[in-house]
């Protein structure tokens, strides 16, 4: 299926967007995972046009509501990656979904790991994106930590590549779909809490928390979901602390390619968000139209 618009994040910078796209008569797909830090706000009351305390699920339901009401469409699904040939294709779990332009408003997520010595080997042996590095570690023995589908795709990506490929999910039970049962049986996984990091200049072992150890030449981070930093790394887009550099009209390096929320490191405020995702819809209904013009 071919959209104008796909975004990607549906919290109040996604939606926000929509409200401008749909309106504007663009096809418009809002693909996201309801796991907003909104819906741990008991109240918003900060919040223009809000008389009462209202609860945040209450708040981006509402959203939601409205986007449908306009005709977005909106699929609850997992965004694993980006990529762009002569359009842009936006991967999930259970399929690729193509477009003109794309935002990314999903938020700041980052990998919360906490294991000894990850910060001293990053770059050392230690990687978060299998597309950037994936080629310096042919024929190696490597891992992928994490316990989601994001982990198990990200060692797909390494197949070619290697075929020591083991997933450490440092203690989680595994969370893989039902429709990617087939893809983790091709691989290792181990299930032990991990203590730290070791070796020398570079990553040589895991140490685990039961003392045993695991030789190995690199491994790659996805713990938990696909973050826009993952994006990013993946894509080229330009970062700045672990945010996406935009200009005045939300636009990334990558031409039609934008960015708004959170992610773009701003005052986390659902106001500001509202207002980049409206900045950013406003200049996606101008791109898509100029390409649809000269197409």
């Amino acid at each position: 299926m071919m959209y104008d618009v796909i975004i990607i994040g549906k919290g109040p910078a996604g939606i926000s967007a929509a409200l401008y796209t749909v309106r504007a008569n663009l096809k418009t797909l809002v693909i996201g995972l309801n796991d907003s830090a909104l819906h741990k706000a008991g109240e918003i009351e900060n919040y223009y046009g809000v008389p009462h305390p209202i609860p945040g699920k209450q708040l981006l339901e509402n959203g939601e509501k409205q986007a449908l009401r306009l005709g977005a469409e909106i699929l609850v699904e997992e965004v694993i990656g980006i990529e762009k040939e002569d359009v842009f294709i936006v991967k999930t779990v259970k399929g690729n979904y193509r477009a003109l332009s794309v935002l990314i408003a999903a938020g700041q997520k980052t990998a919360d790991v906490k294991i000894k010595n990850i910060s001293k080997f990053e770059g050392r042996g230690i990687s978060y994106c299998t597309t950037c590095d994936g080629f310096f570690f042919r024929g190696k023995k490597v891992g992928v930590l994490g316990y989601k589908d994001f982990a198990l795709l990200e060692a797909n990506e390494l197949i070619p590549l290697t075929n020591d490929i083991t997933i450490f999910t440092n203690g989680q039970t595994p969370e893989f779909s039902s429709d990617l049962s087939e893809l983790a049986g091709r691989f290792e996984i181990n299930v032990k809490p991990i203590s730290a990091f070791e070796g020398g200049d570079f990553l040589e072992k895991i140490v685990f928390e039961d003392g045993s150890e695991y030789p190995l030449d690199g491994i790659f981070i996805a713990y938990g979901s696909a973050s826009t930093v993952n994006f990013a790394l993946k894509m080229g887009i330009l970062t700045k602390d672990r945010a996406i550099v935009v200009n005045e009209n939300q636009e990334t390096n990558i031409e039609g390619l934008f960015a708004a929320g959170d992610c773009t490191g701003v005052f986390k405020q659902i106001s500001v968000a509202v207002g980049q995702g409206a900045v950013a819809g406003r200049r996606m209904i101008e791109y898509v139209r100029d390409k649809k013009r000269n197409a």
